[in-house]
């Protein structure tokens, strides 16, 4: 039972390691605004029936 307890303890830590990760990417990095141009072709934009 010892096993299955530190089994989950690491995994546990492995996913609190990975939340806290993405988290302070989320909160400390600010992505550049940039435009962005899409051509759509003709076609796609008349309705299909």
């Amino acid at each position: 039972m010892p096993s299955l307890f530190r089994f989950l303890l690491v995994v546990g830590l492995l996913g609190g390691l990975g939340y806290a990760a993405v988290f302070s990417l989320a909160t400390f990095i600010e992505p550049k605004p940039r435009e962005i141009t899409v051509t759509i072709p003709p076609d796609k934009l008349m309705r299909h029936r």
